[in-house]
């Protein structure tokens, strides 16, 4: 599923929308409000990596999911504002995902910045995605689904704001 979801004519106008988690003592919704943008760094699972290094484009949607929280939920949403680069972090030895086998010359790692858009007035949980016949086939909803970042489809994007009670800004 995930490959079909992100394999896409390149030169396509058409945003796509991701799902991209984040636990939220760690990186939260409220944080990326704050900051208005941010770079998404640290993630070290080469699937997700690849989506980050060519499939995520700029003018992208973000569903921005709160993970090892209660509740685990989407709590709002941001747009993909640069394209995939070098994840810097993996040749920092005093950062959280420094990587000793990154090799600058061919970096391992990648990552994207996105920008708020909006917060939902409430989260939407997974009890929520779960009785809703759109967002309940999501792949974060999928049992062993551990990927931080994860292709959406148009149709469960706009499930997500009706069950937020909200619109797509």
């Amino acid at each position: 599923m995930a490959k079909k979801a992100t394999k896409k004519n390149s030169t396509s106008k058409a945003p796509r929308y991701w799902l991209f988690k984040s636990e939220p003592d760690c990186y939260s919704i409220d944080d990326l409000k704050k900051d208005k943008k941010t770079f998404w760094d640290g993630v070290r699972n080469y699937q997700a990596r690849n989506m980050l290094r060519e499939d995520i484009k700029k003018g992208d949607y973000v569903l921005y999911y709160h993970s090892n929280a209660k509740p685990m939920a989407v709590v709002g949403t941001a747009k993909v504002v640069k394209e995939g680069y070098p994840d810097h972090t993996q040749f920092d030895k005093q950062a959280d995902h420094y990587d000793p086998k990154a090799d600058p010359e061919e970096p391992r790692w990648f990552m994207v910045d996105v920008q708020f858009v909006q917060k939902f007035p409430e989260p939407v949980t997974r009890d929520d995605l779960r009785e809703d016949k759109v967002t309940a086939g999501m792949m974060v909803m999928q049992r062993g689904s551990r990927l931080s970042i994860q292709p959406v489809e148009e149709k469960e994007w706009l499930a997500v704001h009706k069950l937020a009670g909200t619109q797509p800004k």
